[in-house]
């Protein structure tokens, strides 16, 4: 690992910044809500604050004694939340760039750590198995959910406050209510530990990221798995959806780093239900569709009316699924392809390579 932290523009043309300062593997990135400041956590017990410019000043913050695993910023941007392999969760005040408090319950490795919307929680996910709820006015564990069958690897808020989903190394996804502390939802649908997990800002999906290579996104509305993402050769360590959730972006072991466009605003929740298969049996590959407009029909209509409204409301949305599906496969092959030529291309260096040093010899 290079301890570089790199920042894109999406937009083309524009140049990309490479800020260096760490002195060991960068673990975790995360944005202000301002977008005034970028904050990476490193192997090297460090955090930094960086201003996202041509200079790329940063601030260190001699946070940890072990490796820091999470940085994250409060809703307001005021305060910074780390969690590292020494057994701790600390508190910064970012303008003041001073050291708050610490949480200490964990008896292992802190994997992550979040605020609560409303910033008066926070989440902490550990390799102790647990996953702790605390409060941070009192600084006190409010509760430890104990139902990991493996090391909790990831936490994050629901954006409505009023939930968690937390990731593990069982190959699950769970999600728990913070005020009654009981289970709402679980995901056993990965073949390996998921690594990470981030809501979309509706509330309505959650997507997660895999050892076994893929993405998973789930439709918490139906509690189902709806589609399954194929992009990375390796496992998948890290995804988060954009502040808008018009986008999310992916990284993988394979050093790729995959921005992907979401189809989600569209999405008839009552049209998604009432077309369901009489047999009961769902797609999981089903993407998102846009909205059929054929919800809101008028009760005043005959039963034979609405019958054959249904007809071409149904076609619609079909269509729309496949055109979907496609959309997908397209940037799969667009994918594949960018890979086979970066493969073409070293295949050519390595076999130039080997034709320079069979004739110097």
């Amino acid at each position: 690992m290079d301890a570089c932290v790199m920042i894109w523009n999406t937009r083309p043309q524009m140049r990309s910044y490479r800020f260096e300062g760490h002195k060991d593997a960068v673990t975790c990135v995360q944005f202000s809500p301002s977008g005034h400041l970028l904050a990476s956590a490193s192997r090297d017990k460090t955090v930094r604050l960086w201003v996202p410019s041509v200079k790329g000043d940063s601030t260190v913050f001699r946070a940890h004694t072990g490796t820091v695993r999470s940085v994250s910023f409060s809703s307001d941007g005021q305060t910074l939340l780390t969690a590292s392999d020494d057994k701790s969760i600390k508190v910064w005040s970012v303008h003041r760039q001073k050291f708050l408090f610490s949480l200490n319950q964990h008896i292992n490795w802190v994997r992550c750590a979040r605020f609560s919307p409303d910033g008066r929680l926070v989440v902490s996910s550990s390799d102790d198995k647990t996953v702790k709820l605390w409060d941070k006015n009192s600084r006190e564990c409010i509760h430890s959910f104990c139902d990991h069958g493996g090391y909790a690897t990831h936490a994050d808020f629901h954006p409505s406050g009023t939930c968690i989903a937390a990731a593990g190394s069982d190959n699950t996804v769970k999600l728990w209510d913070v005020r009654t502390h009981k289970l709402l939802q679980h995901y056993p649908v990965h073949s390996a530990p998921v690594n990470s997990l981030s809501f979309h800002p509706s509330g309505n999906y959650l997507i997660t990221a895999s050892s076994d290579s893929t993405l998973k996104i789930l439709d918490l509305l139906e509690g189902r798995l709806l589609y399954t993402l194929h992009g990375h050769q390796g496992p998948a360590s890290c995804v988060a959806f954009s502040r808008t959730g018009h986008f999310f972006a992916s990284g993988g072991a394979d050093e790729q780093v995959m921005l992907w466009r979401t189809n989600f605003d569209g999405v008839d929740h009552s049209e998604v239900l009432q077309q369901k298969p009489a047999s009961g049996h769902s797609s999981d590959t089903q993407p998102p569709a846009q909205e059929s407009g054929a919800g809101g029909q008028s009760s005043q209509k005959s039963p034979g009316a609405g019958q054959q409204d249904s007809v071409p409301a149904a076609l619609a949305s079909t269509l729309q699924h496949i055109v979907g599906q496609l959309d997908v496969l397209t940037q799969t092959v667009a994918i594949l392809e960018q890979r086979l030529t970066l493969t073409e291309d070293k295949l050519k260096e390595c076999m130039e390579m080997q034709r320079q040093s069979v004739s110097e010899n």
